[in-house]
């Protein structure tokens, strides 16, 4: 970026940056990070987009722009969206890094592992919800982003429409 200061230029990587973002959000299927090491900017910005993450305990997360003179403002978007406002706001104006422990305290990922068992940890995840109707999973996935870009009322009442009978529990 500090290569190419020149506005197209980042237009174009902020938009990039956003598709694939967007895009694992509408995937079909639940996407899980697995974080060994930094992510930093746009990593802890796909962390984000993940539905689900599993770091090991070493990994660390920080959106550093701010160090550099710039606003993370493509990250800040899915950031806000798993992280309570204030903490995102910390994260985003400070630069300053955060521990595994501390990104699931917040909220930015779901589990942490012991170094060397974070294949582990993130295999027994992925097979729990392997276990499970992949149409519920899937159909609950999309549903599940659906609602909360609505207000709470319409996320009530979408929610609470019949869906294909085979994500009810059978009677």
């Amino acid at each position: 970026m500090r290569a190419n200061p020149d506005k197209a230029y980042y237009q174009t990587l902020f938009a990039r940056c956003g598709d694939v973002m967007q895009a694992i959000v509408h995937l079909p299927v639940p996407v899980i990070a697995k974080v060994q090491g930094i992510a930093t900017a746009a990593g802890c910005q796909l962390v984000a987009s993940c539905d689900l993450a599993v770091a090991a305990r070493s990994a660390r997360f920080a959106v550093s722009g701010i160090n550099v003179g710039l606003f993370c403002s493509t990250p800040a978007v899915a950031l806000s969206r798993n992280v309570a406002s204030k903490r995102a706001m910390e994260m985003l104006l400070t630069g300053e890094f955060i521990s595994a422990e501390q990104a699931a305290e917040w909220g930015l990922i779901n589990r942490v592992a012991e170094d060397g068992a974070l294949d582990a940890a993130t295999d027994a995840l992925i097979a729990s919800i392997c276990a499970k109707s992949a149409v519920a999973v899937r159909t609950g996935k999309a549903m599940f982003a659906r609602q909360l870009a609505m207000p709470l009322d319409e996320a009530y009442a979408f929610a609470g429409k019949p869906w294909p009978a085979i994500c009810w529990p059978r009677m």
